[in-house]
């Protein structure tokens, strides 16, 4: 059965697989509005990251790609019954596959990449899960090559990621030119440790990350439930992006 997500958005997703959930939300709030640019998602999943930025008018077009042909189809259904055809394009096609069409194409690369290494934890217990979940069909290291080989001077790339690999993930970045520019640790409340990590770096961009004030999802001491949000997380999902607070301009 269907799901109606933030923005009226209807969402089909594969029985068994990942569910949308708090990480992709807040990647898709997390991008900068930038109406003139191309943008590129990898590993689009059921493709709700590139919907939401298309309904809010994020982005002039959206490549969106998806390594699993039953997940890339599931996208591809989601993004017509939503109207968002001419806005959005799903490709079956693995990240690291090299297109000489694509390169340079774009201002935007964003991912909410699998944040866990092939030979760790549980695997799913079906294949799309597995590859959500764990570095089957590549690394960080591949998204971040990939990502600069497809985004122009100065374009922009977006991740979500777990704080535990925060190391990998700015290396990552580092040793393919893609710059950390601002970086935003999330917290389940101020007295838990970080659940995640958002970060935006830049192609060729000058070194200096600016480390923006922690999101705490949820108000300390209250159940953690959409009725005790604090301000911040309310302010993200009210307007579908970050307050001004946690950007440099």
């Amino acid at each position: 059965m269907p799901e109606v997500i933030n923005e009226n958005l209807t969402l089909y997703q594969n029985e068994g697989s990942l569910a949308y959930g708090t990480d992709a939300y807040l990647l898709s709030a997390y991008m900068r509005r930038q109406t003139k640019e191309r943008a590129c998602e990898f590993g689009a999943g059921s493709g709700v990251i590139s919907l939401l930025s298309a309904a809010r008018g994020n982005f002039s077009h959206i490549t969106a790609l998806e390594i699993q042909r039953n997940i890339a189809e599931i996208a591809a259904h989601n993004v017509e019954i939503n109207g968002f055809s001419e806005k959005i394009d799903v490709i079956c096609r693995d990240i690291r596959e090299k297109d000489a069409s694509m390169n340079g194409a774009f201002g935007v690369v964003f991912s909410n990449p699998p944040y866990m290494t092939a030979n760790s934890g549980k695997l799913g217990q079906n294949d799309a899960d597995s590859a959500s979940r764990h570095e089957i069909n590549g690394g960080i290291e591949d998204f971040a090559s990939s990502a600069s080989r497809l985004l122009k001077y100065g374009g922009l790339f977006y991740a979500v990621y777990r704080p535990d690999r925060l190391a990998e993930l700015l290396c990552a970045c580092k040793l393919h030119g893609l710059e950390p520019k601002r970086m935003t640790l999330v917290y389940p409340t101020e007295n838990h440790v970080p659940c995640l990590v958002l970060l935006e770096a830049k192609k060729n961009g000058a070194p200096g990350v600016f480390v923006t004030k922690p999101l705490i999802i949820y108000q300390s001491g209250k159940p953690q439930t959409n009725e005790n949000y604090t301000d911040d997380m309310k302010y993200i999902y009210k307007n579908g992006a970050f307050h001004e607070l946690y950007q440099r301009l």
